[in-house]
């Protein structure tokens, strides 16, 4: 909920820090003195639009923060998170200054953020009803979801969303095989003669480099062939290295037994490098082997070599590559000569996969429909004792266009309203006056108290036009609002006595003059005040002590107000 308001230089007001409980609170003053100020202050830091004129005489700029400590499960947190916004106190902070020149910068948590960003925390933490504007509620694409959170659709709106990820996938699967089926018919000659080509050349991964060094071994073979035979020599020759290491090892032999053991190690030296040399001399003789001269056999190299990369460059593939192409292309001739068996098996999975979407679908539109009737029922309840019993309230849920159908469901719902007799129900914003929207949108809070996720409530004058016992109903219902077990925060601007009477704070607004500039301050009021205020807004200009009777008469303790029978 709301905890904090702080507003530097915007209009009227030069400095304020609000702080702000829980429970109902409400504002009051003279006409004029600036209770509608502070509510376009909020507005500024809700995301409103930004007027230069909102910016306090003789002020470079006006700034505006309203700090906020939302449940730790709200949504707004996720908001946050996704925008990479760091909220690890709980405490949510809105900030907004506004330039003389109309500029605006918006910040979340001290962080940088646009103002869109503003308004979308602004509207999951705060509804503001008004007489001249709104949010919540009156925006059309949220009542599907109001309708949801009243009917507790949670697990038909899952069973809903998985099945709407099922079917997706299956149509995705069948129209993929499908048009590759569409490609592969198109062009089925030159698939086959493909297919046959690399049939017939069966190409192995690893293949190119296992040919081209044999071919480069193949190439050099008459200078590998003689380096060979040199060094073989040089080896095994009447003068080479193993007939000089035989010398050396028998010359060594016939002192050795007189060296006094001194000799034996290089003897044994000389005996490893006989057995090395014997060694190197074998893989000579192997390397000799694999030697291949004949040009026939170099011609088929290169050609097998050539066949192979001619084909992958056909197929814009490496020649490794070829044997995945392979596959692939048989596996496609292969779709077609089944006859479309692997086609029909999806196309069936698709369809049995739009049923059971098309099944959850239908049992959540039946719950949306049952819960709109008896939200209907429940908001006609409360509409007769805020003097709108002439009024009509009709939650209409009506089937999208296939393409608009989803994971939600195929509904579109929208709360209706005629406040005449004989006229059809239309919009809320477009058929109701300032005063019954108002008051419409309090027997909606009521009616779906805790469902929606802004926990701090907004009401400009929504008691405008009406007094006595539709007053008190009015206040009734706000302090039920604050009092119930969702915990809401109410703010309300009221003119109405009966109203204020209820609230467990007060503040009054006013206007001052200060070194010939007007001011508007807000004052928090004790008990006493409370009653002086609430007795001037009984009588006038001219307080008596009827009004101070009667004042005391409409305060009832708070935890009389709180629980107090609505009428």
């Amino acid at each position: 909920m709301l905890r904090q308001l702080s507003v530097r230089e915007v209009v009227l007001i030069d400095r304020l820090d609000l702080a702000i409980e829980a429970g109902l609170a409400v504002l009051t003053g003279e006409t004029g003195a600036g209770k509608s100020i502070l509510l376009d202050a909020l507005g500024l830091a809700l995301g409103a639009r930004g007027d230069a004129g909102l910016v306090r005489a003789g002020a470079a700029q006006a700034t505006v923060a309203a700090a906020f400590e939302p449940a730790g499960d709200h949504p707004v947190f996720a908001l946050l998170a996704g925008q990479g916004i760091d909220a690890g106190d709980g405490m949510v902070v809105l900030r907004r200054t506004l330039g003389r020149d109309g500029r605006s910068r918006a910040f979340v948590n001290d962080q940088p953020a646009s103002v869109g960003l503003l308004r979308q925390a602004g509207a999951l933490l705060v509804e503001v009803h008004g007489q001249h504007e709104a949010q919540g509620l009156l925006d059309a694409k949220s009542h599907r979801g109001v309708l949801d959170a009243f009917a507790g659709t949670d697990a038909a709106l899952a069973a809903t969303g998985r099945a709407w990820t099922a079917r997706r996938d299956a149509a995705a699967a069948h129209t993929e095989a499908a048009a590759a089926s569409e490609r592969a018919r198109a062009d089925e000659a030159h698939l086959r003669e493909a297919c046959a080509e690399l049939d017939a050349l069966a190409p192995v991964a690893g293949e190119e480099a296992t040919l081209a060094e044999r071919r480069t071994m193949m190439q050099n073979a008459e200078r590998l062939g003689e380096a060979l035979a040199a060094a073989a020599e040089n080896i095994d020759g009447d003068t080479g290295a193993d007939a000089s290491l035989a010398m050396a090892v028998r010359a060594i032999g016939r002192v050795a037994a007189n060296a006094g053991g001194r000799l034996d190690e290089a003897l044994g030296a000389l005996g490893r490098a006989a057995a090395e040399l014997a060694e190197a001399a074998r893989a000579l003789q192997s390397a000799a082997g694999d030697i291949d001269s004949d040009p026939r056999a170099l011609e088929r190299i290169e050609e097998r070599l050539f066949a192979l990369r001619a084909v992958a460059r056909k197929h814009a593939t490496p020649v490794d590559g070829l044997p995945a192409t392979h596959a692939r292309l048989a596996a496609a001739l292969a779709a077609i000569d089944d006859g479309g068996s692997h086609l029909s098996l999806l196309a069936r999975a698709a369809e049995a996969a739009r049923s059971a979407w098309f099944a959850a679908a239908e049992t959540l539109s039946a719950a949306r429909s049952a819960a709109a009737r008896r939200l209907d029922c429940e908001i006609a309840a409360e509409l007769p004792p805020l003097r709108l019993d002439r009024a009509v309230f009709v939650t209409k849920v009506e089937r999208l266009p296939e393409a608009q159908w989803g994971a939600e469901g195929f509904d579109r719902v929208n709360f209706l309203v005629a406040t005449n007799p004989g006229v059809e129900p239309g919009p809320l914003e477009r058929v109701a006056s300032g005063g019954e929207l108002a008051r419409l949108m309090l027997a909606l809070e009521v009616v779906l108290a805790g469902k929606g996720s802004a926990a701090t409530l907004v009401f400009d004058e929504v008691d405008a036009g009406v007094g006595g016992a539709t007053a008190a109903a009015v206040g009734e219902r706000l302090a039920h609002l604050a009092a119930g077990a969702a915990g809401r925060q109410v703010l309300v601007v009221t003119h109405s006595p009966q109203v204020a009477a209820l609230g467990s704070h007060h503040w009054r607004v006013s206007k001052e003059e200060q070194d010939g500039t007007a001011l508007t301050r807000v004052l928090p009021l004790d008990p006493a005040a409370r009653e002086e205020e609430i007795a001037r807004m009984l009588s006038g200009a001219v307080i008596t002590a009827e009004a101070r009777a009667a004042a005391r008469r409409l305060m009832p303790d708070a935890p009389q107000a709180a629980g107090r029978r609505r009428s």
